[in-house]
């Protein structure tokens, strides 16, 4: 005879939720008691590393090696062209050296769409 265990009650759980910028914008400015169950507070102090890629190239070990102060890597992207920005090593834009108060920077001109980035993960 098999025991009985009391059922105990579960709410479903939530499907992943995605939000547009804009949706969680626009849930700041209403009463907290019809927000969302978003709490970015948890995510928006999480360090992540903005690196920018001018290019890359293969080189054989014996040529790296041999490399000296002086020696020139030829890239694979040309002169002009955006570089790619990356977060935590995923593409998330594409934009332009620009200098700012004697240090580098970068000036976004193409941000990846959601469908790029998730199209990435693969």
């Amino acid at each position: 005879m098999a025991e009985e265990t009391p059922e105990t009650t579960q709410e479903p759980a939530a499907p992943d939720a995605q939000y547009a910028p804009d949706e969680l914008a626009a849930n700041e400015t209403q009463p907290a008691e019809t927000k969302a169950d978003v709490n970015l507070d948890l995510v928006l102090d999480i360090p992540v590393d903005v690196s920018l890629r001018v290019g890359s190239t293969d080189i054989t070990i014996r040529d790296l090696v041999s490399l000296v102060d002086g020696s020139v890597i030829s890239l694979d992207q040309d002169a002009g062209e955006p570089m790619d920005v990356l977060v935590n090593g995923k593409l998330i834009a594409h934009g332009e050296i620009v200098v700012v108060d004697d240090r580098y920077g970068v000036r976004l001109t193409d941000v990846v769409t959601q469908v790029e980035r998730i199209e990435q993960l693969n």
